[in-house]
């Protein structure tokens, strides 16, 4: 993999950067604070060709991979307006149905996904479930007289259903031959009957609202269910390993942002004699903030690389060791971007209080940092499991 950047690469970076400061954060902000969509960037986005940059050409795509669309996320979010649905509509839900869809499906699908007319969700966490896909208990039956799917379970913390045209739902089927239940994905309209949803409160303030989602005897035609019914997991890890790069990306784009808004306030704030940046105590700690996120973007870069190559295997070690780093660096970089503003870094002029709460969503979702090391300690350690 290259360590440098490809001129298209650093091309793309510094379009979209571009797009991201037409906007900045008081856009976003003005959206969340009107519970609104960000309609107008998103629309452009995808007008840009950047919302599809990752599916395929023949289908109104961009004809590239992971890597270019985490360049996306990560620099409108480094110019304070990240799109949040990027993550999931054409990372996770796209990137499936551009792998194992069927042509119809993707006919249906990928052109309006790249094109931003049409976005999807993607419900996976269940109440009980947590972050142990095993016990997931979203059922889907055949009916024999008609062939349809029938979906039953319940979700939880589902982003922008209200807006989404469906949802990309992971449920499981029953093997015929062992009895054993395997995971299956099915795109269920936002309008079928049986489909319920209530807002969950959230402190968090985001442009997409999290959803319970309630499905009741779904009834869902055969052609709802995405690829094979025996694949399992290699359909559902097809999807989450963007959805963790991504996350990476989200959180390197947020820990740039609060990084970049605390240089500013160090080179200009004179407390004493000289900038407030001048004192090493103040210096270092950015210094280590702006390391910690170049490392981390170097291991989504990775990932991003391998989940384009096509080696699931080695992608979800590498978008698993990501997210991880992209969290915690984001974090910090986030805490001491407050800390270096004083008490100036909890106003809303200076627009970082709010992200301390947000900073944490990276180190919970899509998946937490205790799982991450559970996977590195088990997968690749090779230590025994403790559950």
């Amino acid at each position: 993999m290259p360590v440098i950047e490809s001129e298209e690469h650093k091309a793309l970076r510094a379009a979209v950067a571009a797009l991201g400061a037409k906007y900045g954060r008081d856009y976003l902000t003005n959206a969340v604070s009107s519970g609104r969509h960000p309609a107008e960037l998103w629309a452009e986005a995808a007008k840009l060709g950047y919302l599809g940059v990752n599916l395929p050409e023949e289908y109104g795509g961009g004809g590239g991979g992971v890597s270019e669309l985490s360049i996306v996320l990560e620099e409108l979010g480094a110019a304070g307006c990240p799109l949040l649905m990027l993550v999931v509509s054409p990372a996770i839900c796209g990137t499936v149905i551009a792998r194992f869809g069927t042509g119809e499906q993707k006919r249906e699908w990928l052109p309006a996904l790249a094109d931003g007319t049409r976005t999807m969700a993607f419900g996976i966490t269940e109440p009980d479930a947590g972050s142990n896909s095993h016990r997931i208990t979203t059922t889907a039956r055949r009916d024999p007289a008609s062939g349809d799917w029938l979906l039953t379970g319940r979700k939880v913390f589902v982003s922008g259903v209200d807006t989404a045209d469906a949802t990309l739902v992971v449920g499981r089927t029953e093997d015929a031959r062992t009895g054993n239940l395997k995971p299956c994905l099915f795109i269920v309209p936002r309008e079928t009957d049986g489909f319920q949803r209530r807002a969950i409160d959230m402190e968090l303030q985001a442009s997409e609202r999290q959803f319970e989602l309630v499905l009741d005897d779904v009834r869902l035609p055969a052609g709802a269910l995405v690829g094979e019914e025996d694949a399992g997991l290699l359909q559902l890890f097809a999807g989450l390993n963007p959805e963790r790069i991504m996350g990476a990306a989200f959180a390197i784009g947020m820990g740039r942002y609060a990084l970049a808004r605390a240089v500013e306030y160090a080179r200009e704030r004179t407390v004493w004699k000289v900038p407030i940046g001048a004192h090493q105590a103040i210096a270092h700690p950015l210094a280590q903030a702006h390391i910690e996120l170049e490392l981390a973007r170097l291991m989504m870069q990775k990932a991003a690389h391998l989940c384009d190559a096509g080696d699931d295997i080695g992608a979800g070690e590498a978008a698993n060791m990501a997210k991880y780093a992209a969290g915690e660096a984001c974090v910090k970089a986030v805490d001491q971007a407050v800390h270096t503003l004083g008490g100036n870094g909890l106003t809303r002029e200076y627009g970082l209080a709010s992200l301390i709460t947000a900073a944490r969503v990276s180190r919970i979702a899509p998946v937490s940092r205790e799982m991450i090391l559970n996977y590195v300690s088990h997968q690749t350690l090779g230590l025994p499991k403790s559950y």
